[in-house]
């Protein structure tokens, strides 16, 4: 029967890696971003006058979010699929381990 024949994996673009450059970029951008922030809730502490358990907040996440946002940008991406391993039995093509040198 032809329905039987393993049919071969299919590969997607979707299944790649980011490049080095987008990968740095967005990290950067999201560094960038939680900075900001902090420095937002550094002036609110200062400037504002609120209650001081909401000074406390404000200082509190100008005083932690570096460390997150360090943490976040030495991180490489999550998001991509981990590279998949293929047994050789899964490849057809390949050459058996035991013939491996040329001319076997």
């Amino acid at each position: 029967m032809k329905g039987w024949r393993r049919k071969p994996d299919v590969h997607q673009v979707t299944d790649a890696r980011p490049s080095l450059t987008a990968d740095i970029r967005k990290r950067e951008v999201s560094y960038l971003i939680k900075m900001g922030i902090r420095t937002i809730c550094l002036i609110l502490a200062v400037v504002v006058p609120v209650p001081w358990p909401y000074r406390l907040l404000f200082i509190a996440a100008a005083v932690f979010l570096p460390y997150i946002a360090v943490i976040g940008a030495n991180e490489r991406d999550k998001g991509a699929p981990p590279p998949t391993f293929q047994s050789p039995e899964a490849n057809q093509t390949e050459i058996p381990l035991h013939r491996r040198e040329i001319g076997s």
